[in-house]
Order: C-alpha cells, then sequence, then structure tokens
C-alpha cells in the first residue's frame, strides 16, 4: 500500500522553498500530492488553475507528484484520498506557533493522520510567495527565489517582461 502525503499551501506563487519542501517529503512517501487551498483570507495573484500549472511544471521531475485543488477543510480532503500524512515547511521559529495551531485542530478533526515538519533548508528560511510577489513587483531579482518559468509568469503579470 502507498503512503500517501499531502502538501497544502496556497502556492501564490511556488516558490523554491515550497519546491525543497515537497522534494524531500516525494523522496520518503510513495505519493505526493500538493493541494491548492483557496485560503479566503489571502487576495491571490495567480488563478488557483494558473497556480497549479506552475506546480506541475515546477514537479514534472517527481513521476510521485500529483496537483489538485480543494475548497474546504484539509483534513476531508486529506480523507478523501486516504492519506496518511501532512507535510508542513516550517522556515523560522516564527512558524512553529502558527503551525502547531493549525495541527491541534487538524488532530481534533483527525487523529489518524499524521503532521509532519519539514525545516526548509536555510538559504531558503527567510522565501515566503509574499516576499517574492514584492520584489518582482519593483522588477527586483528573484531567480534564485523561484523555477524560471515562475519569474516568467510574475514578470508577465507585473508587466516587467
Amino acid at each position: 500500500m502507498v503512503k500517501i502525503a499531502v502538501v497544502p499551501g496556497s502556492f501564490d506563487p511556488i516558490t523554491n522553498g515550497h519546491l525543497d519542501i515537497i522534494n524531500r517529503g516525494a523522496a520518503v512517501f510513495g505519493q505526493v500530492n500538493v493541494v491548492v487551498l483557496n485560503n479566503s483570507s489571502k487576495n491571490p495573484l495567480f488563478s488557483v488553475e494558473e497556480r497549479m500549472e506552475l506546480i506541475k511544471e515546477a514537479t514534472s521531475h517527481l513521476s510521485n507528484v500529483k496537483v489538485e485543488t480543494y475548497s474546504g477543510l484539509l483534513m476531508d480532503y486529506a480523507e478523501s484520498v486516504h492519506a496518511s500524512a501532512i507535510i508542513r515547511g516550517l522556515r523560522a521559529v516564527s512558524d512553529f506557533e502558527y503551525e502547531m495551531q493549525i495541527t491541534s485542530m487538524n488532530r481534533v478533526l483527525n487523529d489518524e493522520i499524521e503532521t509532519f515538519f519539514i525545516m526548509t533548508k536555510n538559504q531558503y528560511s527567510f522565501l515566503s510567495s509574499s516576499i517574492v510577489k514584492e520584489v518582482a513587483k519593483y522588477g527586483g531579482k528573484i531567480e534564485e527565489l523561484v523555477p524560471p518559468h515562475v519569474e516568467a509568469a510574475l514578470r508577465k503579470k507585473f508587466n516587467k517582461a
């Protein structure tokens, strides 16, 4: 039986930090479902469909990664795909408190699905989609922060091509 893990996020856009977590999760689990969740507290730059396409291209080298979207509770999605794990990336200590709250709530919803935290590599510890978008908006250097096709998509969105 293949162990399925879910990597949830808004991925607006996917960064090299996200890819670090996905790659490392794919090395451990038989299948990794990257699920684009709609976060009602965020105003996304890219549509869900655009984000999914950017993720698919960025993970095309990983045969055990599947990209999907879901509107609703993460644990409902995880149950529907028979996942045994949720993978969450941690950048810094400041992420931990928020992630602990989310994980605790998820345990109330389903205590059979484990959450695994993966620390990002040091070079990505500061990286967030928000920071990448802000730098791209003003034409700054982002090639070390995102894959080339994501950089091109950002430049196009901000008319900085």
